[in-house]
């Protein structure tokens, strides 16, 4: 999926229509004041909103298609929200439409594993990450010929042709069978029809976790990890360093490790 970014500091004027809620109390009173209201605003409201999809498993989804609404994503910001001494209230949205709903002040905060690409970063503030992860190579337990992702060249592995991962694959020098998504790659893999499939770590943790699998094991990591952050409106700089303080004390106590270990038995967080 996803740098470490730091919050950005500077105050961007957001004129919204919406009215009675944080989010856009925010942003009228930051326009016409110049002042930054994002933090008082929600603790006056006693309300957090927080923008997410709903339907991204593990991250944020519901159990069994219609329980209620959870997942690592959720079960963070929530605790997030009560460190700030507010109600976590969630407004679910489709992701095309996630930021555009962010700047019209439906909601305060995007909890949805938002990479801070460069692009992001000139446009939103950032809280400090809370989700880390690397590129993986997936293969059977008594493979012993891949260790690396130099050893992939000449192996097969099986990857969806629109993912960066079958581009790392192919740089590999691996011979790419194509396929829908991991759930097929991973059953190719554990049938021994193919040698190899590259996949994000969170993914791989997932199906470990939901499924029990045991015949499975990562043969190598990438170098570089991708972190996920919390999104804000672009200048709502006393709300996002509330939210980093706040992670802050969550990671000091467990909490972020706790919530990382119940829906991928490991320690995503750092």
């Amino acid at each position: 999926m996803k740098l470490k970014i730091l919050s950005a500091v500077l105050l961007t004027a957001l004129t919204v229509s919406l009215a009675g809620c944080s989010a856009s109390t925010d942003t009228d009173d930051a326009t016409t004041t110049g002042a930054d209201t994002s933090l008082s605003s929600v603790i006056d409201a006693g309300v957090l909103i927080i923008g997410t999809e709903g339907t991204y498993r593990p991250f944020t989804f519901h159990e069994g298609g219609s329980g209620a609404l959870a997942g690592y994503d959720v079960e963070i910001i929530e605790a997030v929200a009560a460190e700030l001494g507010v109600t976590a209230k969630f407004e679910e949205t489709q992701w095309d439409g996630i930021f555009a709903g962010l700047e019209a002040g439906r909601f305060d905060v995007i909890a949805n594993q938002v990479t801070a690409t460069p692009e992001r970063v000139a446009k939103y503030n950032f809280s400090t990450p809370y989700t880390f992860s690397t590129g993986v190579i997936v293969v059977k337990s008594d493979n012993t010929s891949i260790t690396s992702f130099e050893t992939l060249a000449g192996k097969t592995t099986a990857q969806s042709l629109t993912s960066n991962w079958n581009t790392l694959a192919t740089e590999s020098g691996a011979r790419v069978q194509a396929v829908e998504g991991w759930a097929q790659s991973v059953a190719l893999v554990e049938q021994g029809r193919v040698d190899a499939t590259v996949n994000d770590n969170l993914t791989f943790l997932d199906y470990q976790k939901q499924t029990g699998a045991t015949g499975l094991k990562v043969a190598a990591n990438t170098d570089e990890k991708s972190a996920t952050s919390f999104a804000f409106v672009k200048g709502s700089t006393e709300l996002t360093d509330a939210v980093d303080a706040a992670l802050e004390k969550l990671a000091a106590a467990g909490t972020l490790t706790s919530i990382s270990e119940k829906y991928f038995g490991s320690d995503v967080s750092q």
